[in-house]
């Protein structure tokens, strides 16, 4: 017997699982090696290379080992939140099994749908904040998304709070982890800080004991070159993330909102004061992941198939019989039909226009047979122009034609009955 699978191990979505689905990743976490190398090794270098010499300049309560200490608690705590970051549930929405049967509707060929096709909105409207907002049907997750919610094509997953997908974290910024996400940046550009002010200040000591250039302790000390020039190009990127992540804060936006509806001029509905968007950020709680990763996973359930055209009784194929009723049914159609007026003059009785003449009209459907066209009666089948009567110009079917046919019908079905019931045959005679 096959061991039932668990939630993680059936996932639809993009993202890889460690620990047994305790941590969940985006599909490109290897980005978190590249990360992590940015952040250890200039801390490395630095401690190495500057931190153990600025320890002898601060020999009061040997305050100089606290310059390496807090460089290195720095940077574990960078990884920490890169890693919280990174490794949780970003605010996924569950899937369904099923479109959302509530919003079905049957598609009319008045309308431009296809007949009997189930169809449904693929955007509807929502109240939030007292203000109509319109949200969008997602085909691969089959659920209507939540307000400020979108799907990640990289992950492909939709997002509560959707932010965005960060390729240095290897993650979906959303509802969950935005909170982490912002702590991450603006540490990181405070390490930055702090380890450029230190480089510089190492600089300044080597200047006032012996190198009076700056030149001169450039190369009496070329980590601390590295070091501030590595520093100065990580802060513009960090540091300018983290001054546009504060602007996003205080208007309670996010970055894909910033990004898709900069040019509109909407109210932003979410804005509730610069005050109360830092506290939403910073001091709510975090919502509990709807998704249990290590459950066992329940079998989906089909919804049950929808029927879109009439009831057919089974009938048996092939014999003599039901040859002959079909043939009689036929018969007895096409002689109503010969009966009655041509399709023109009831057209103008009617006061109908060419193009909807054959509405509410019984039409004929062109079967080939073995000697001659019969026509087959069916029900909203529009007529096909036939070949007959093109020389006067009129494209319907005379009635002598119809009668002709009808005959003829009516003749084969009794010489197939004769041919069936030999024994009957000769019983009559």
């Amino acid at each position: 017997m096959a061991r039932p699978q668990r939630v993680y191990e059936a996932w639809k979505g993009n993202n890889k699982f460690l620990f047994g689905g305790r941590l969940i990743f985006g599909p490109d976490a290897k980005s978190l090696i590249l990360s992590v190398s940015l952040i250890v090794v200039p801390v490395l270098v630095f401690c190495a290379f500057v931190a153990r010499h600025l320890r002898h300049h601060f020999p009061a309560y040997n305050a100089g080992y606290a310059i390496p200490v807090v460089a290195l608690i720095f940077m574990i705590y960078v990884l920490v939140l890169l890693l919280i970051t990174s490794a949780q549930d970003p605010g996924i929405v569950p899937r369904a099994a099923h479109p959302p049967e509530e919003e079905f509707s049957y598609g009319n060929a008045l309308s431009g749908g296809t007949p009997g096709r189930l169809q449904f909105p693929r955007v509807k409207e929502v109240m939030v904040n007292g203000m109509l907002v319109k949200v969008k049907y997602c085909d691969t997750c089959m659920i209507y998304r939540p307000p400020r919610c979108s799907h990640c094509s990289i992950c492909n997953n939709c997002v509560e709070r959707f932010d965005h997908h960060c390729p240095w974290v290897g993650q979906c910024i959303g509802q969950r982890n935005y909170r982490y996400f912002f702590m991450f940046v603006s540490s990181s550009t405070l390490l930055c800080i702090y380890v450029f002010a230190m480089s510089a200040l190492y600089i300044k000591f080597l200047m006032d004991e012996g190198y009076p250039t700056v030149w001169k302790a450039f190369k009496h000390s070329p980590a601390s070159l590295g070091l501030l020039i590595y520093c100065f190009i990580a802060l513009w990127f960090v540091g300018g993330l983290t001054g546009f992540h504060l602007y996003l804060i205080s208007t309670n936006q996010t970055t894909y909102e910033n990004f898709r509806y900069r040019s509109d001029s909407r109210p932003n509905i979410y804005n509730q004061g610069c005050l109360n968007n830092f506290l939403e950020v910073f001091c709510s709680k975090t919502k509990p992941s709807k998704h249990k990763f290590r459950a066992y996973a329940q079998e989906e359930v089909r919804p049950p198939t929808v029927s879109f055209g009439r009831e057919v009784e089974d009938e048996p194929v092939g014999g003599p019989r039901s040859k002959v009723e079909d043939d009689l049914e036929i018969g007895s159609d096409l002689l109503k039909i010969s009966q009655r007026r041509n399709y023109e003059d009831v057209d103008v009785e009617m006061g109908g226009r060419r193009s909807n003449e054959m509405e509410g009209i019984a039409s004929a459907k062109l079967v080939t047979g073995s000697e001659s066209q019969i026509p087959a009666i069916g029900s909203d089948v529009r007529v096909r122009h036939s070949s007959w009567d093109r020389r006067s110009g009129n494209w319907d079917m005379s009635s002598n034609v119809l009668t002709r046919s009808a005959s003829d019908v009516i003749e084969r079905s009794v010489f197939a009955t004769e041919t069936a019931h030999p024994s009957q045959a000769e019983t009559h005679q």
